[in-house]
């Protein structure tokens, strides 16, 4: 069974060294309509990924043999977009910001929903993973992921880690309206009840530093990065 909301056979690897999660995945996700490969060490996901037609990768941070980070390094080095939806029990901010500096699409911590990580994994494959810059750029606004340094005029902004991966999310939607749904949904952690007011503060936050006028509110839509 294809599913309904793609056009063809939906091809998936799954890297996950704890066998039991790697089995549910796999069925939970081919009785979905998927068809799933599995990898279970993180030298063995990276050849898969190299090597595979795949749609997707769901990846475990914590591998034997190479991390998730690294592996999603070395994919993004090669110019391989594939898009990523990591997996890890680290919960903290900066956890989750290295997991998307280093070039994953989407990050989720254990444990987690199934029926949150479909819903993730669905969004993914609708947006696809488009080619990314080394850095950011949206008028004079300058994000270095690799150095993980923001400037405006070649003046360095300093962020802390929540007001990085929310400047790092709106700068890749430059220009679209932004909901708070979807901000709360990619910058803070899915695991944890954020209250939607938590977007509103850091947006201020983020304001103060990069210019109240470049983050535009578009009133009962979002927020909107001006380009």
């Amino acid at each position: 069974m294809t599913p309904w909301w793609h056009p063809g056979p939906v091809r998936l690897l799954v890297v996950e060294d704890e066998t039991r999660l790697a089995a549910a995945l796999r069925r939970g996700l081919s009785a979905e309509g998927f068809v799933v490969d599995v990898a279970g060490t993180g030298p063995e996901g990276l050849d898969a990924a190299r090597h595979g037609e795949y749609d997707a990768m769901i990846l475990d941070v914590m591998l034997p043999g190479l991390s998730g980070y690294e592996v999603v390094r070395r994919l993004r080095a090669e110019q391989r977009w594939l898009p990523v939806l990591m997996l890890s029990a680290k919960d903290g901010e900066y956890d989750q910001a290295d997991g998307l500096d280093c070039g994953a699409d989407d990050y989720l911590t254990k444990p987690f929903s199934y029926v949150v990580l479909l819903a993730r994994l669905r969004a993914l494959l609708r947006r696809g993973a488009p080619r990314r810059p080394a850095v950011l750029t949206v008028g004079d606004l300058r994000l270095d992921p690799a150095r993980r340094r923001v400037t405006r005029d070649d003046v360095e902004v300093v962020l802390t880690s929540r007001e990085y991966a929310l400047l790092d999310y709106l700068m890749r939607r430059a220009g679209e309206v932004v909901s708070k749904t979807e901000l709360l949904d990619h910058v803070w952690d899915a695991s944890v009840d954020t209250a939607p007011n938590a977007v509103e503060v850091y947006v201020g936050y983020l304001r103060r530093k990069i210019g109240r006028e470049r983050l535009e509110t578009v009133r009962g839509a979002g927020y909107r990065l001006a380009t």
